[in-house]
Parts: structure tokens; sequence; C-alpha cells
């Protein structure tokens, strides 16, 4: 029997939403097809229109203007800014929308428990873009976990190398760059972070404390003869590692790499654009006078039940990006690096197994292959009349990993204060359900 084709509205076309998840309709053609899309650029939307054959009456200018309209679609992709999907996702689920919401939920924890019970009442899908579950390199280290390779899990050490440019783009020039505007670094980078090792150790958080601080990117670090802008009389701009002339011209725009993190200065970039961009916007802007505010390094501890702990290092100032895994366990543990795709599991006494996930799999595309497998298991639990929560990454599992990031910031703002996590939950689904829920 054929599968139905679930019909999908957008909601957002930025680099997640129109050069990611559109996409899902050309890879999934007969599982997938859009209907309508949401954007305040009309150059977007008029490229996603052109692409996808949407007709210009399902084509809005805003999220608000779509949920407004009769509903189109049996599910909508909520990839609007952090702060706004509190107030796409409730009204969503109210006109009996199924979700795809881009992580995170939203950068308050009420309004996730909010979500979350949304999901429950209306009897919906929500599903969480907490993509790295589904790649092949966290489903092997899972299979090794579940199959007590290493005995019990004891600790866990974790480090995400952001990387230099990537924090310069995304957290100092870009959209992610002041916490109060989007979400503080722990979560709008992080929540995939905190969200995968609460998955593979399978324990609760109890406890957490962090520590960290916006070292580099501000103004009294700018070097001697540092300019405001990259392209105006900058006298360090040939030493700069963040010479954005350099970075999205010379190495990007003039050696063919157009796609991200290019096209987010201009989705049909030339070197003219580009530089107008650059004199103009906000990717132009020396990193030390960006006026950002969210941290450049951080690390946080918990301890999980029974003792369980984890300690996790977030840092701007690594070469190259990647995810690095120590996990310990009472038989043996692993040593995984996700940027070389290599897992190494070490059973005392007896030698180690290598391996390396690039032959476990054919596709490795959109973080380590985890955007599509993801799409596609709701497009499947949709079709098929699944159970609603029952999803990899539905809220209900994807909540805690923002609870376990918002307590800790709040940590870190207070200096290191532990956090006892049963009472601050409670705390904050209190807040949720003095709602109209």
């Amino acid at each position: 029997m054929n599968q139905k084709c679930v019909k999908v509205a957008i909601a957002g076309l930025g680099g997640r939403g129109k050069d990611t998840y559109a996409e899902c309709a050309l890879r999934f053609p007969r599982k997938m097809q859009i209907t309508a899309i949401a954007d305040p650029v009309e150059e977007k939307r008029r490229d996603v229109a052109g692409k996808f054959h949407i007709p210009e009456e399902m084509c809005f200018s805003s999220a608000e203007e779509l949920l407004a309209a009769p509903k189109m679609a049996d599910v909508l992709f909520i990839c609007t800014q952090d702060r706004m999907h509190y107030a796409h996702a409730i009204p969503a689920l109210q006109k009996g929308y199924h979700l795809l919401i881009e992580k995170p939920i939203s950068p308050i924890a009420s309004e996730c428990a909010e979500i979350a019970a949304a999901a429950r009442k209306y009897h919906r899908h929500v599903q969480v873009c907490h993509v790295l579950r589904y790649t092949p390199f966290f489903q092997e280290i899972k299979r090794i976990i579940r199959e007590k390779t290493i005995g019990e899990i004891v600790a866990v050490q974790a480090k995400e190398n952001v990387q230099y440019w990537h924090q310069a783009h995304s957290y100092v020039r870009g959209n992610w760059a002041k916490a109060e505007e989007s979400s503080p670094m722990i979560l709008a980078k992080s929540c995939h972070d905190m969200d995968i090792l609460l998955w593979l150790a399978d324990k609760a958080p109890k406890y957490v404390s962090s520590y960290g601080s916006l070292f580099l990117f501000r103004p009294e670090k700018a070097p001697e003869g540092a300019a405001p802008r990259c392209l105006e009389d900058c006298k360090v701009r040939e030493s700069c590692p963040y010479n954005a002339e350099r970075f999205y011209i010379h190495e990007r725009l003039l050696q063919n790499r157009t796609q991200w993190p290019l096209n987010i200065l201009n989705i049909h970039p030339t070197e003219e654009n580009i530089r107008q961009a650059l004199k103009e916007g906000n990717y132009g802007k020396c990193v030390y006078y960006a006026g950002n505010n969210v941290v450049d390094h951080q690390v946080v501890n918990a301890e999980l039940e029974d003792g369980v702990t984890l300690s996790f290092t977030m840092s701007a100032f690594t070469s190259r990006g990647g995810r690095h895994l120590h996990i310990m366990g009472t038989l043996g543990d692993i040593e995984a690096d996700m940027d070389r795709n290599l897992i190494r599991t070490n059973r005392f006494g007896q030698e180690p197994e290598l391996t390396d996930v690039t032959t476990l799999a054919q596709d490795f595309s959109g973080h380590g292959g985890g955007d599509f497998r993801m799409v596609e298991e709701l497009l499947d639990d949709i079709a098929q009349d699944r159970e609603p929560g029952c999803g990899l990454t539905s809220v209900s599992k994807s909540v805690m990993s923002h609870y376990l990031a918002l307590a800790a910031e709040e940590s870190r703002i207070r200096h290191g204060r532990s956090i006892a996590m049963e009472e601050w939950i409670r705390e904050h689904e209190t807040l949720a359900e003095k709602s109209y829920l």
C-alpha cells in the first residue's frame, strides 16, 4: 500500500528552513509536499515557491499571516528565530498542525513546558530538531552502550569545538550574538550536546553547575589599529584570523563555496552584494566591536541519577569543529571523535576495537547524516498515524536538555552556584501550569 504524502508548511526560510528542510521534498517526493511557506524576505519566498511550485496565494510574509489562514498542511515546520517559536507553536497546535520545531524549543523554560503540555493536550506530533540522535555516529555509540559492552556508565567527558570562524559568524556577528535577542550560547549551540549526553547516559539530571564568560570578543581586547569594520582602514587585517573580507570573499566566494555560511549574507552571493553586506551589515563588523554578549567558552558539570557525572566543555577557540567524547564505564571506555567519524571501544584487558563510522552508512550530509533521517521519521510517523510522542526527539523527550542548559546558564550567571534540578524544574513547570493549558 502506498504511503500518504504528508503536506508541509514552512515558517522561516533561513539556512535551516530553506536550505535543509525544504530540500527534503526533493529527497522524499512521495512522502512530502510543501504546500505553504512564510518568510518576510520576498526573494526567499520567490526562490522556494518557484522551486517547489507553490502558488502565490500560499506564500505569506510572516508565520502569523500563515497561521491566520485556514489550515493548509498536516505539519508546520517552525524555522523562525528562537524567541518566536512559542508564539508560533501554540496557535499552530490549536489549529491542528503537527510540528517540527528547530532547536531550541524556546529560551524560556516555562514556554518549553507549555509547548510540551500543548502537544499532549492536542494529541499532536511535536518533533524537536535534536538531529544528533539520528546520526550513524551517535546511533553506534548508543548501540555499544545499550549492549553493556563497557558495563555501566560512570562518567562522561565531552567537548564541543565550535571553531573560531563559526563562533565569529554565528555568535559574534550573527543572529545568536545577543542572548536577550536569541538564546544563551549553551542553549543556542550546545542544547544538541545537553540532549545527546542525557540520551546516551539515559539518566535524569540531579544537580548542575557551570562557569564561562566572554573572554575575547570585546572592545578592550581589540589589537591596536583595529577598525570598527573589516573593509575600513584596519591596520591588522592581514594578520587577523577574523578578517571578514578574507573569510567571506577570498576563502568562500572566490573559491565557489557559495553555500552556508556565505549565503546567509545574500542568498545569491556575488562579489558586489557580499561587499555591500560587509560594508553595511553585521557580518562586516570587527569581532571586537560587534556588540555581542554571549560567552565564547563554558564548562558544565552535572550529577545524574545514581551518581553518574557529566563534564562538558564548549569552546570557540579551536582550529577545527566537531565533538569529542570519552565515556567511562565499569568494564571499559569509549573514545569518540565525530569530526573524524571514529569510535574506539576499549574493553578492560582486551584489544581495542576501532569503528570507522563511514562504513556504517552512505549518507552523512546534514549534521553527520541526522537532518534528513529525522525529517523522514516524522513524515512516516504522521503518514502511518503513529501515536504522538513516539518520535526519537519528540518534545517530551527533548525538553529535559533545555532544562539542563537553562539551569546551567543560571548557574553560570551566579558564578557556579549548584542548581538542584528537581526543584528548578518544578518551579518552571508550575509557571506553565498557570497558563490557560
